[in-house]
């Protein structure tokens, strides 16, 4: 039987309030680290999440990007690489937990570089900036709201590294829940209300995802967690 409508969003944010614990110890542990490799790092944080939580599975592939792999989307599969001394780094996970995704994404400047720290300052602002935006508009779509996190990110200096800026989530596999098309992302085209119902009636929720990049510099950043809880 499927859970009520409160329940479902109570887990998603204890779902999403274990994912901040998992990467505040990955911090702690120092786990992105220069001379390791990604897939290394990658491998430990995946270990990491099921020492501290028994989480075994990951609704998406783990994702740990360094230095000019940062400027990919999602879908691209870069050779692994080597975390130099002076890089930045993502990581972006989506472990399930009790039924339930996260989804959860934060970059990491090793080095002193300027712009990278700048960058990695500027991600969380410009999520909280799309957020507000999201939360001012009760009819906003999925095209409008790309379109803000577009303006934000050209208004720092810097540039979208994706098509979309994020996308449903919920038990899993929230594929079920509309498709894999283009009214389940937040993404020019789709001019569909994100405050609504899906085909089973449930609450759509949403994550937004912010990918700025640099591509003079050839680098980028990730940052990303719920957008409507």
């Amino acid at each position: 039987m499927a859970d009520d409508e409160r329940t479902r969003a109570a887990r998603l944010v204890d779902a999403q309030a274990k994912a901040v614990r998992l990467f505040a110890e990955i911090e702690e542990r120092g786990l992105v680290a220069s001379g390791e490799g990604e897939r290394a790092v990658s491998d430990r944080i995946r270990d990491l999440a099921n020492e501290m939580f028994g989480t075994t599975r990951h609704w998406h592939k783990r994702i740990v990007r360094s230095g000019p792999n940062t400027l990919l989307p999602y879908r691209e599969n870069p050779p692994d690489r080597v975390i130099g001394a002076d890089d930045i780094v993502f990581a972006d996970f989506g472990p399930i937990f009790e039924e339930y995704e996260a989804d959860f994404g934060r970059t990491f400047v090793l080095g002193d570089d300027p712009a990278k720290h700048r960058l990695r300052d500027d991600l969380p602002r410009v999520f909280a900036a799309g957020k507000a935006f999201f939360e001012g508009d009760p009819e906003i779509t999925g095209e409008r709201l790309h379109a803000e996190v577009g303006r934000l990110a050209a208004e720092g200096g810097w540039e979208l590294g994706g098509w979309h800026a994020g996308h449903l989530v919920g038990e899993f596999p929230h594929e079920t829940i509309d498709g894999a098309d283009v009214e389940s992302y937040i993404t020019p085209g789709n001019g569909t209300p994100l405050r609504r119902t899906d085909r089973t009636g449930r609450h759509c929720h949403w994550i937004l995802e912010i990918h700025l990049v640099d591509r003079e510099r050839g680098f980028g950043g990730f940052h990303e967690e719920l957008l409507t809880l």
